[in-house]
């Protein structure tokens, strides 16, 4: 179904579902489904060589409604090692998103002693789902439902670090695949969700913008994120996770914070 994905095409726009709201307003969009989208929009565009995802940064420069998202692609560096792409998101001839894409050309490279990727402790097998990781079930029509999660520790009930395993079974757009570099840019934006360190109830927390780094690109459907949060007493903070899959981790995440009393 076409209503069953987090964005839907409509001519050359994209219009946001209910499934791409986040917890703070149910008309605004979680973080994580414009800087999926943005990664959608950068790795259609063609390259001179193969290449792959290597990072992305991402500006929430305003509230994304959920609503019809026009995107603009335009590549800032064109190269056979390097590509940069910038993707501009807009509603209603405004800008709410604005991310840059760095992808790297790709080569059969064997490494002296093979490749260093540090293991992952816990499979998700082996973490029981969590029914009470708030706003993460199938049953709600938010960004959240659009995951299986199995929690190890954190969430907005739960100070302190995090770590839980996100498996993403909702389609980003609608028709598409959804790429390895769009699933972890859509879990990565849970760092300050799943590692708060102040109560849900009585801040917010939001995220102005989002870096992920790539070592590689996940494999699997399974990604997990293993979080922490760091706050200031400037009403700033900064949310950071390490991203594994089940062969180890492959990634970092970074988010900058405005932290407000409700």
């Amino acid at each position: 179904m076409t209503d069953d994905a987090i964005f839907t095409r409509e001519g050359a726009a994209y219009r946001a579902t209910a499934f791409a709201a986040g917890p703070w307003h149910p008309r605004l969009q979680h973080g994580g489904a414009p800087s999926a989208l943005a990664v959608h929009a950068a790795e259609a565009v063609p390259t001179l060589a193969p290449m792959r995802v290597a990072r992305v940064t991402v500006e929430l420069l305003r509230p994304v409604p959920v609503g019809p998202i026009h995107v603009e692609a335009e590549v800032l560096r064109q190269g056979r090692k390097i590509q940069l792409v910038q993707v501009r998101l807009l509603h209603e001839g405004s800008e709410v998103t604005r991310a840059t894409v760095l992808r790297v050309r790709t080569v059969d490279q064997p490494l002296p002693g093979g490749v260093a990727m540090p293991p992952v402790a816990s499979a998700p097998e082996e973490v029981a789902p969590d029914a009470g990781f708030r706003g993460l079930t199938r049953d709600a029509v938010n960004f959240g439902a659009n995951f299986d999660v199995r929690r190890l520790r954190g969430g907005f009930g739960e100070l302190g670090p995090g770590q839980a395993w996100f498996r993403q079974h909702r389609a980003t757009v609608a028709g598409a695949d959804t790429s390895p570099a769009m699933r972890a840019m859509a879990v990565a934006d849970f760092s300050n969700g799943i590692a708060p360190v102040l109560p849900f109830a009585e801040w917010t927390f939001l995220n102005a913008d989002l870096t992920v780094s790539f070592a590689r690109l996940p494999e699997g459907e399974w990604i997990f994120s293993d979080a922490e949060t760091w706050a200031g007493a400037d009403g700033q903070g900064v949310a950071m996770t390490r991203l594994a899959d089940r062969h180890g981790y492959f990634g970092r995440a970074v988010q900058s914070l405005l932290l407000e009393r409700r």
